[in-house]
């Protein structure tokens, strides 16, 4: 199996290599990780505690965030590594100022792995979520190096827990220690003979907190929707902005709309605008002297979003009507009610919330449209929902902690 793997990783990156010619992203996962030897040769040596991160995108990042800045805070001395697998991720944080280093992960091959650990000597490793490459967990094995997953959550239909499933289940062997989302995750670990499990919670809930605590006034959007009910919609795919931007040409309610699209290039931009029969306004054309007047503000640019929904009394979060919703914690915790499409139910805090009251999910546009209205017209409602997104945050943080707590006394 380790044979066909390695066969399997290398035409991988020959494929990566073959879409490079003519895909943006395959091209960065190329370009990113050519000359990486070269780029660690510049990494020193230090008596200070390397911590070694590894995120697959943007996602996980955020869910390593809280850690990395609460290990600095105990250990202030401490150096470290942040690793991506994917552009999406990189991109964007390759200039995280909580790491002493931001790069892609090699290939993962017997040598890569070997070869990166000497260079980088980490004291210790950690690995997000869903990150299980094989010849790097091997390595930090055979090196004596601990190695630790975070917000790990599994499902009895992963690889792992199929009867065929026994060289995965190896890989699974070589974590020191499992920190994990939800009980049922632990329960299947153990059932393989993995003991080596702690319940902690999902580290995201600490970052949308933080997020908020730590959110800045934004005088464009502050501006825009001072004075109404606003509705803010985030991460939207195509899917969702048919059956958005149709309710919101035919509504007749005195309501405002943000619109953070997942893919802000000038064609999807356009087609979002071409589709609008109400005064918009681009975020990037407009500022607090121009927006007053607007029923519709398009955020074009990376990075507002988590702020925004400040600003909304409710929120749409896209993705449902397509492979998965997305972060739908980074409104909640702003204690607003929350929207989505149907495709949400491999999200644990989707199907909890919907239990609890605080987010609502619908499969059609008109069922978009009945809930929106609901939710402006019934303040009751509103607050009460409201009400049960903010205690489903509260009762969910500091997962962080216990994490740190953990581990900081075994680098001390």
């Amino acid at each position: 199996m380790t044979w066909l793997y390695s066969i399997a990783i290398h035409l991988f990156y020959l494929s990566m290599v073959t879409a490079s010619l003519f895909n943006k992203k395959a091209k960065l996962w190329i370009t990113g990780r050519n000359g990486w030897r070269k780029k660690l040769k510049k990494w020193e040596p230090s008596t200070s505690p390397v911590l070694w991160f590894h995120v697959a995108s943007l996602g996980e990042f955020e869910q390593g965030r809280p850690l990395i800045e609460e290990f600095k805070k105990h250990l202030p001395d401490c150096r470290v590594i942040l690793t991506f697998y994917s552009p999406s991720g990189f991109e964007i944080r390759k200039n995280y100022d909580g790491a002493d280093l931001v790069c892609y992960l090699p290939l993962d091959t017997r040598y890569n792995a070997r070869r990166f650990i000497q260079m980088t000597r980490p004291r210790v490793a950690f690995f997000i979520k869903y990150e299980f490459w094989n010849f790097y967990l091997k390595q930090l094995r055979l090196s004596d190096i601990p190695v630790y997953l975070i917000s790990g959550i599994f499902r009895d239909s992963q690889v792992f827990f199929r009867w065929y499933g026994s060289w995965f289940r190896k890989k699974l062997s070589c974590f020191t220690h499992f920190f994990l989302q939800d009980g049922p995750s632990s329960n299947l670990l153990q059932s393989i003979g993995l003991n080596n499990v702690t319940v902690t919670g999902d580290t995201r809930f600490d970052r949308v907190s933080a997020i908020a605590f730590n959110a800045g006034t934004n005088s464009i959007a502050e501006k825009f929707s001072t004075g109404c009910l606003c509705i803010v919609a985030g991460s939207t795919w195509p899917a969702d902005e048919e059956i958005l931007i149709r309710y919101i040409n035919e509504s007749l309610l005195p309501v405002k709309y943000i619109i953070a699209p997942h893919e802000i290039d000038k064609k999807h931009i356009n087609r979002l605008t071409s589709m609008i029969k109400k005064k918009y306004i681009l975020y990037s054309e407009s500022g607090p002297d121009n927006v007053a007047d607007k029923q519709v503000l398009i955020i074009d640019n990376i990075g507002l979003l988590s702020s925004l929904y400040r600003y909304a009394q409710v929120a749409y979060v896209g993705g449902g009507f397509g492979n998965g919703i997305h972060n739908i914690l980074e409104a909640a915790v702003f204690g607003i009610p929350v929207i989505f499409g149907p495709n949400y139910h491999k999200f644990r805090e989707a199907r909890q919330m919907i239990e609890s009251g605080g987010v609502f999910s619908v499969s059609s546009g008109k069922l978009l449209g009945e809930m929106f209205s609901n939710l402006v017209n019934n303040t009751a409602k509103r607050q009460q929902a409201s009400l049960a997104a903010s205690n489903y945050i509260g009762n969910n943080t500091g997962a962080t902690n216990r994490i740190v707590n953990h581990v900081v006394k075994t680098l001390t």
